[in-house]
């Protein structure tokens, strides 16, 4: 078996890693790797199982737990078989160990492998405009998921047919064995090599699914998408992932979001930031002027002595908030563009304007040559 890279290192975290820091490290990582992205890249595939299966056990608690102390022996009873793993080759797991020395008290801890078990989670990337996450839209998404085999109905077996119980382990899917030691006869809990954990013999296998009672399609759905959603969150969409096992329920839905910037607008939380250029008479004089919004263009009076850089507000004409109805603002950053390419009467009327104002009408001019002055002056 190649050996598996320490999971830790797979997600780029360290030994003790918060939950938090699992599951970002874990997005980044799917959404890199994922195979909608990187069609027919199989070192991309690869990187993406390995990261699935990295998160599988660290997201979990209790597989967290038994990796941190035993590494992939804990988590995999298969991993590094032979007679130097002492969980492998003997029939040993974790379990195995508290079976053996405390396996008359409280019973058996194995799991019913005909239990329903819910399918697993599945993820789609989805890239939306500015105006569709401002606004919400409905949105056409394709992913992989994996669904009851329509023929066989998930059991696996051929039409006309059904699975046996397995007589071996009798559809428990463990069998029990005895192992001497130099502490005497030891009983340990192995998986059934028979019907390997099912618990159940599939006799005439199923020929659409090859006997797996599920098979992989590439599914497309209409999605909700909800207005006021931002870059890099994820809508989810429940029952609409993997099959479950036995009846069991389906995984869900993960989308993952991804806003396009806008050439005008920046959302900052709820509001809308933009700049607006003006000219140089209508920032001396004021005017009305024409501003872009999400709702369309707007009226809005520039105040006589506008300066560059002067923010206006437009209320209630931000990006909604989610699952609200209330909404951010608009800030306007305003940009004064000095004209070019004067013919000559222009250059007459702005030296005139200048030879006729005094420096309060200039305050940061006056400001600074004051401190000039002062500076000089000690």
């Amino acid at each position: 078996m190649a050996e598996k890279r320490d999971y830790y290192e797979v997600l780029g975290l360290q030994k003790g890693a918060s939950e938090d820091e699992i599951k970002k490290a874990y997005r980044k990582l799917a959404k890199q790797y994922h195979p909608d992205l990187n069609p027919g890249d199989k070192n991309a595939e690869a990187k993406f199982k390995e990261v699935n299966e990295a998160y599988e056990t660290l997201s979990d608690g209790d597989k967290r737990a038994r990796y941190d102390q035993f590494g992939h022996a804990g988590v995999d009873p298969n991993f590094g078989g032979g007679a130097g793993n002492p969980f492998t080759g003997a029939g040993f797991d974790i379990s195995d160990i508290f079976d053996s020395f405390f396996g008359g008290f409280g019973g058996s801890r194995r799991a019913n492998p005909n239990a329903p078990r819910q399918g697993s989670d599945v993820q789609a990337n989805l890239a939306i405009s500015f105006e569709e996450a401002a606004k919400g839209c409905r949105k056409n998404v394709e992913y992989q998921q994996i669904e009851l085999c329509s023929d066989c109905h998930g059991s696996g077996a051929a039409a006309g047919t059904s699975p046996k119980t397995c007589e071996h382990c009798h559809g428990t899917g463990q069998v029990r064995v005895s192992q001497r030691t130099p502490f005497g006869v030891v009983q340990s809990t192995q998986t059934c090599d028979r019907c390997r954990g099912t618990g159940k013999i599939i006799e005439t296998p199923c020929r659409t699914c090859d006997g797996k009672g599920r098979v992989r399609r590439r599914k497309t759905i209409e999605v909700t998408v909800p207005a006021g959603i931002a870059d890099e969150q994820i809508l989810n969409v429940s029952g609409k992932g993997n099959a479950g096992v036995n009846n069991g329920p389906n995984g869900d839905l993960h989308v993952y979001i991804s806003v396009r910037p806008h050439p005008i607008f920046q959302r900052k939380g709820n509001d809308v930031w933009c700049e607006m250029p003006i000219t140089f008479t209508q920032a001396a004089l004021g005017a009305d002027v024409e501003v872009p919004t999400l709702d369309g263009k707007v009226s809005y009076h520039v105040h006589e002595g506008t300066q560059p850089g002067d923010v206006f507000r437009l209320k209630g004409k931000g990006i909604q908030n989610l699952h609200s109805r209330t909404r951010g603002d608009q800030y306007v950053q305003v940009t004064v563009e000095v004209p070019k390419n004067l013919n000559k009467r222009q250059k007459e009327i702005l030296s005139e304007l200048d030879l006729n104002t005094d420096d309060k009408n200039y305050q940061k001019r006056k400001s600074f040559f004051s401190k000039l002055r002062d500076l000089f002056e000690d």
